[in-house]
């Protein structure tokens, strides 16, 4: 090692425990250990973490995960009902369509600890509030709520047969880590990938969050460690990370001796605590924060962007322009090598997309905010031939009942909804799975939400399978299945 600015150097003799106590926690310290794990396990036999290389060829290298906070009407976005608007104000036991509330297909849905008036099947069908047209050369039928998405639909694979458990906002929680709140904290997909694959960039972060999180949805890494959490940013240049600036003007070089010195001090709390996860992701992150103050703002800077960009991702429309940002910041950074990037629209503990009622106004205004920065982003993507190696995928905690709640409004339903997914390894234009006439139940080649993390897996050329650790047995519903029907 021939790094003089990095104190784990220092030649001053010592015990040898101490010296590798040292090397542990220092600059090197987190490939130190995985080299040695790998090894130990050589002679042993025993588990290691991996390597950072994939477990097969891959065809993605990178995931952009829109999540729209709150939940999506599946029935007035991508999977239209037209008995809704036939039967509307029938209850659903004096239409053809009494057997979706048989209670055996009832079954999938879990009580949550949140036991308010939401969440309920709601019995009395509700007309759709959206009309029609046919897009693309698949001649999918997509809402008027979404004009600019749907002239993107050739390029996309959807799956109208997703299900959940958690018909609460939970849910959010459940569709990132595959788990309902009752069954504590685990990672997310994010965190499995960030954990299983090693770095593009070792300037910047290869799991990378944008918009609020709840307190339930904070965090990833959970007992994969803290260093699998996402890191959360801003589209701002001169304030894109909480702490990432200093207080004070100082020079590269004040810097640095602050580097060393807050390396040193963590050096000695190691030494006293070796087995503190929560230490080894700090120092980590302290390094990637220092080197990040030079790369994230230059990311986080349009200028060098043509107008006819910005104004492709809508950034010249105030409606627009707030989440458009992110889009063209995600693309930026999928082009540094980032490798997952998690945006979710939508702040509130409910969401914004939760249309209780008035649901016709909030779907007018959400996916007027969301639909142009999507397919600007879709569109650029594919223009610089990065859409051959990024997956997008549009999802959202679940969809909304047939029936209506109040007046004008639909509740959370889980029974089916529709996500869709565009780019590295996916067919396109193609629709996949089916829910029953009323949009109630998953009922042709139904998906638990898993099966979209194994897809997604899949296409990274990781196996979950071979990612676990010593005594966090993984249950199979955790692994999912790759759903294979939309992969190329």
């Amino acid at each position: 090692m021939t790094n003089q600015n990095c104190s784990i150097c220092e030649t001053t003799k010592k015990p040898r425990r101490a010296f590798l106590g040292d090397l542990a926690h220092g600059c090197a310290g987190l490939a130190l250990a995985s080299l040695l794990n790998r090894e130990a396990s050589a002679s042993t036999g025993v588990w290691t973490p991996p390597t950072g290389q994939p477990h097969f060829a891959p065809k993605a290298k990178n995931v952009i995960w829109l999540f729209m906070n709150g939940g999506v009407s599946h029935v007035e976005g991508f999977d239209p009902k037209p008995m809704l608007t036939k039967y509307a104000g029938k209850s659903i036991s004096e239409t053809p369509f009494k057997s979706v509330q048989d209670p055996e297909k009832l079954k999938r849905a879990r009580k949550t600890v949140v036991n308010d008036a939401n969440g309920k099947q709601r019995d009395k069908l509700y007309p759709l509030q959206v009309g029609f047209q046919k897009r693309g050369q698949l001649g999918m039928d997509v809402s008027d709520w979404w004009p600019h998405v749907g002239e993107c639909v050739d390029d996309m694979a959807f799956v109208r047969s997703m299900y959940a458990t958690d018909d609460n906002h939970g849910a959010q929680t459940e569709f990132h880590s595959g788990r309902h709140m009752l069954d504590g904290e685990f990672p997310t997909l994010g965190a499995w990938v960030h954990y299983g694959l090693g770095s593009l960039n070792e300037n910047l972060p290869q799991f990378i969050s944008m918009g609020k999180r709840e307190y339930w949805n904070k965090r990833d890494g959970h007992y994969l460690g803290p260093a699998h959490d996402a890191v959360p940013l801003r589209v701002d240049p001169k304030n894109p990370l909480d702490y990432g600036t200093s207080e004070l003007p100082r020079s590269t070089a004040e810097q640095q001796i602050g580097f060393e010195l807050v390396d040193r001090l963590n050096r000695i709390r190691g030494l006293r605590d070796p087995g503190d996860a929560a230490l080894a992701a700090r120092i980590q992150s302290y390094e990637l924060a220092f080197r990040m103050q030079q790369s994230i703002p230059e990311v986080m800077t349009f200028a060098d962007e043509t107008t006819e960009t910005q104004k492709l991702y809508g950034l010249d429309d105030k409606a627009t322009r707030d989440f458009g940002m992110q889009l063209l910041a995600s693309r930026r950074f999928v082009e540094r090598g980032v490798r997952f990037i998690q945006i979710q629209h939508g702040a509130g503990g409910a969401g914004v997309w939760d249309a209780h009622s008035q649901l016709k106004k909030n779907h007018t205004t959400n996916c007027k905010a969301v639909d142009k920065p999507i397919a600007g982003l879709l569109t650029d993507l594919k223009r610089r031939g990065m859409l051959d190696e990024t997956v997008v995928i549009f999802a959202s905690e679940f969809g909304r009942t047939p029936g209506t709640q109040g007046a004008d409004g639909r509740d959370h339903h889980i029974f089916g909804f529709t996500v869709w997914m565009a780019g590295a390894g996916l067919k396109r234009g193609i629709v996949h799975g089916s829910t029953d006439e009323i949009g109630f139940h998953a009922a042709e080649n139904p998906h638990y939400v898993t099966d979209v993390h194994a897809t997604l897996m899949h296409l990274l050329g990781l196996d979950s399978r071979k990612l676990e650790i010593p005594g966090r047995k993984r249950l199979d519903i955790d692994h999912g299945e790759p759903i294979h029907a939309i992969m190329s």
